[in-house]
Parts: structure tokens; C-alpha cells; sequence
């Protein structure tokens, strides 16, 4: 475990003060019976790269879900006979029997939890690239875009570039509200249909 960034006895110079950054020793120096100069902003090392493949991993686990959620027959609960009383309950087992459906649900819990573990992964390899105190997987538990976004806007301030995870994900929360839309069409197109049959009887 590395020791928190902070001012220590310089390793080189012990009467003096250097500031750890929590992976390195940095240029900031302090002479004992000065005050303490500002915090220098955290840094990586020139060229760390911070785009890794697990942050890739994480955001494709949020598009499989919306496309199997594409596939379910939406508008086929509505595809019912009002003549007959149990046509309703036997329509909405359609959503239900959807093999789409149910992958949907796999891929969205699986997700949820390989989400958290890719995160981790991730967290790991910007430790290991330089990057000081990226930011922390477990905010990956709230939600798979609370950990991109966040982690894109910290690896852009501690190097200067990453926020293509960021501009990713803002990309797969738009496709969630096309999907919705989608979906939403589907069902209103079979609720119209529905009353167009009552209408004609």
C-alpha cells in the first residue's frame, strides 16, 4: 500500500520537506519555518496513457441490454381478442415468453456485476500506469455511467486527455432514450389497434 499524499521528510534532503502525490515524490519542496506553498495539482507522468480496455468492457455491457430490449414484441400484448375475457392475461405472457426479454434481464444483472469488477480491474491499471488517486471503482456500484463519467473527468485533469469513456456513455444513455421511444411506439401502435378492433365491434 502506497503511503497518502502528503508533505514527508524529503528522502534525499531530511531537513526539508517534499510532497508525496501518493504514487511519487513531486518537484514541491518545504524549508522548515516556512509556510507550507499550495498543494501542486495531482499529476501523472508525461505520456500515461488512461484509456484502458476495461473501461471499454464496462460502457458495451450497457449497450447489450438495449439491444435485446429492441427485440421483445412490445406491441403484442395488445394483440387481443375483446370478445374473449382471458385473451389479455394470455397477450401480456408474450412479453414474458420472449426469449429477448429474458436475455435483457441476464444481461442487465450480469452486467451489473461484471460492471464492478471491471471497474476494480480498471482502478488497478491507472494505479499501475502512474495515474495518481484515479477515481474509485466502487462509485461503479451506483451505477456503470457514474464510474465512466467520473473516472473520465478525473484521468482528463490528472493527464490532459480520456474523456472518449465519457462522450461513449453520454452516447449509450441517448440510445436508452431512443430504445424507450422505441418501445413506447411499439406499444402505443398496438393500444391502437386494440381500440380500433373495440371501435369496429
Amino acid at each position: 500500500m502506497s503511503a497518502p499524499a502528503g508533505w514527508y521528510p524529503d528522502p534525499h534532503h531530511p531537513t526539508q520537506g517534499r510532497y508525496w502525490d501518493g504514487t511519487a515524490w513531486t518537484d514541491a519542496v518545504h524549508q522548515p519555518g516556512q509556510p507550507y506553498p499550495a498543494t501542486p495539482a495531482l499529476k501523472a507522468p508525461a505520456g500515461a496513457d488512461g484509456n484502458t480496455g476495461w473501461v471499454w468492457l464496462i460502457i458495451a455491457l450497457q449497450v447489450l441490454p438495449l439491444v435485446m430490449f429492441l427485440f421483445v414484441p412490445w406491441g403484442s400484448m395488445f394483440d387481443v381478442d375483446p370478445r374473449d375475457p382471458y385473451a389479455s392475461s394470455t397477450a401480456s405472457m408474450s412479453v414474458l415468453l420472449s426469449p429477448f426479454y429474458w436475455l435483457a434481464l441476464l444481461f442487465g444483472w450480469v452486467g451489473y456485476g461484471l460492471s464492478a469488477f471491471f471497474a476494480y480491474r480498471d482502478h488497478r491499471e491507472l494505479l499501475g500506469r502512474g495515474i495518481p488517486k484515479p477515481f474509485h471503482w466502487a462509485f461503479a456500484f451506483i451505477g456503470a455511467a457514474v464510474y465512466t463519467i467520473g473516472r473520465s473527468v478525473v484521468v482528463t485533469r490528472r493527464t490532459g486527455r480520456g474523456r472518449a469513456p465519457m462522450w461513449a456513455t453520454i452516447g449509450v444513455i441517448v440510445l436508452s432514450f431512443v430504445v424507450a421511444g422505441v418501445i413506447t411506439a411499439q406499444m402505443f401502435t398496438g393500444m391502437a389497434s386494440l381500440f380500433e378492433q373495440i371501435g369496429t365491434r
